[in-house]
C-alpha cells in the first residue's frame, strides 16, 4: 500500500516532496498548490511527468493514472512522449479548425489592409479586383490550409495564355497572402503558388517571359543628361528633388511616390524596399550613392505628418502622380517619360563602363540569370552595383559630357 493517505494529503500544507510508493509523489509548493509527479526509468533514463493537480486529481485517481502510465513503461512505451504526441495532434486539430474559420477572401483583404497604406487607392482597389476575378471563384471560400496546387493550376491555366501578365500577378498576389496566413500559423507545408521549383514545373514558361515583356519608354539621350539635371538643381522644390532622386537611382515612378523614411538607413547609403512594392514581388536594395544620400538629407522629415520622402495633399497622402511628368513639360522635355531614364541609365552603362551585364540589369531590378543559374547565385551583387550607382551619380551631375569609355568600372 502507498505511504500517503487522503487525509493526510489534504492536510498536507508544508511545502516539500512527499512519496506515496512506485514512483508516485506529491509535491506542495510555497503557494500552498498541490501536484502530482510519476517518477519512471525508461531504457536507462529517469523521466519525470506531472500527471495532476489536487483535488482534481485526488490520491485513488492519482494512483490510478500512476499505475496505467507504469504498464506503458513496462511495454517499453514512453508514456511521457506519448502525452506529447496526443498534445501536438490536438493543437494541430485546433489550429486546423481555427483556419477553416478563415477563408482565402478574407485573408486577402486582411493583406491589403496591413500591407497597402504605402498604395494609392486605385492600387489598392486594382489589387483587390484581379483576386475578384480570377481567384476568389475558385479560392476565395477555402481556407489557406486547404489550397494546394491544383486549386492554384485550376485558377491560372485558363488566363495564363490570354491574360499572360495579369495571370503571373495574380500567382504573385496569391504567393503573397499564403505566405502570410503561413506566418500566422492558418497554413502548414510549402506554398503551391510558388514558380521557382514548383510551378515553373507545370506551366509553360514561354508564357511566363511573355508576360514579363519589356515595353521600351522614349527615353532622354544619355549624353544630355547631365544638362536636365543642372536644370532641376536649379529648381528648389520636393518635385525636382523627387526627379533627380529617380533619374539617379534608376528607380520606378511608384516606387520613388511612395518611398518611406523608414525603409532608408542614410548611414550606410541602402534604401530596402518590401516585396510588396517590387514589380518582381521580391524585397529589394538599392545602393544609394553619396549624391544621393546627400539629396535625401535636404528634404524635410516631418515624420508626424508623413512617413513619405515625397508627401502630398491628395487621399493617396503622396505626391501626384503626374508631378514629375509634369515638371518635365514645364522644362522642355515633353518627348520623354520618367520610366524613360531607366532607358537611360541602362544605354549609359552599356555604352560607357565595362560593368557585366547581369550587373546592369540588376540596378534596375531585373534580374535576366535563369531559374538554375538564380537558384544558385543567391547574390545580389549590391557592392558591384553601389560601385556602378556612385559612377552613374558622379556622371550625371557632372557639368561636362561624357564620352563612351570614359566611365570608371
Amino acid at each position: 500500500m502507498g505511504k500517503l493517505t487522503a487525509k493526510l494529503v489534504e492536510n498536507l500544507t508544508e511545502p516539500g516532496t512527499y512519496e506515496d510508493g512506485d514512483g508516485l509523489r506529491l509535491v506542495v509548493t510555497s503557494a500552498g498548490r498541490k501536484n502530482w509527479v510519476l517518477r519512471f526509468q525508461l531504457h536507462g533514463n529517469r523521466r519525470e511527468m506531472g500527471l495532476g493537480g489536487y483535488p482534481s486529481l485526488d490520491l485513488k485517481k492519482a494512483r490510478a493514472a500512476a499505475f496505467e502510465n507504469r504498464i506503458q513503461v513496462l511495454k517499453g512505451d514512453d508514456p511521457l512522449a506519448k502525452r506529447q504526441a496526443e498534445q501536438a495532434a490536438q493543437k494541430e486539430a485546433e489550429r486546423r479548425e481555427q483556419a477553416k474559420q478563415i477563408t482565402f477572401e478574407t485573408l486577402a483583404n486582411e493583406y491589403r489592409d496591413a500591407h497597402g497604406s504605402s498604395w494609392s487607392e486605385k492600387w489598392r482597389k486594382g489589387w483587390l479586383r484581379k483576386l475578384e476575378l480570377y481567384a476568389f471563384p475558385y479560392l476565395g471560400k477555402l481556407s489557406a490550409d486547404e489550397i494546394e496546387t491544383k486549386q492554384v493550376l485550376k485558377t491560372l491555366q485558363p488566363i495564363w495564355s490570354t491574360k499572360t501578365r495579369t495571370a503571373d500577378e495574380v500567382r504573385g498576389q496569391i504567393e503573397q497572402i499564403l505566405d502570410a496566413a503561413r506566418s500566422r500559423g492558418l497554413r502548414v507545408g510549402e506554398n503551391p503558388a510558388r514558380w521557382r521549383g514548383h510551378l515553373e514545373n507545370l506551366l509553360s514558361r514561354h508564357e511566363k517571359k511573355k508576360a514579363r515583356k519589356r515595353v521600351h519608354h522614349p527615353a532622354l539621350a544619355w549624353q544630355d543628361l547631365p544638362e536636365l539635371m543642372q536644370a532641376l538643381r536649379n529648381l528648389p522644390t520636393s518635385v525636382s528633388i523627387a526627379a533627380q532622386f529617380l533619374i539617379l537611382t534608376g528607380a520606378r515612378s511608384h516606387m520613388v511616390r511612395f518611398a518611406q523614411w523608414d525603409e532608408f538607413d542614410l548611414e550606410s547609403g541602402r534604401w530596402s524596399l518590401p516585396a510588396e512594392r517590387m514589380k518582381s514581388r521580391e524585397p529589394f536594395a538599392i545602393p544609394l550613392a553619396p549624391e544621393v544620400v546627400e539629396l535625401v538629407k535636404t528634404l524635410p522629415r516631418i515624420r508626424v505628418r508623413s512617413p513619405y520622402l515625397f508627401p502630398g495633399n491628395g487621399l493617396s497622402g503622396v505626391m501626384h502622380a503626374n508631378g514629375i511628368r509634369s515638371l518635365l513639360h514645364e522644362l522642355g522635355y515633353e518627348h520623354i517619360t520618367r520610366h524613360g531614364f531607366r532607358s537611360t541609365f541602362r544605354d549609359w552603362a552599356g555604352e560607357t563602363t565595362a560593368f557585366p551585364r547581369e550587373i546592369c540589369e540588376l540596378a534596375l531590378a531585373h534580374d535576366e540569370r535563369g531559374e538554375t543559374e538564380s537558384a544558385y547565385s543567391r547574390s545580389d551583387f549590391f557592392d558591384k552595383r553601389r560601385e556602378l550607382m556612385s559612377a552613374w551619380a558622379k556622371y550625371a551631375t557632372s557639368s561636362t559630357k561624357q564620352k563612351p569609355g570614359d566611365a570608371d568600372t
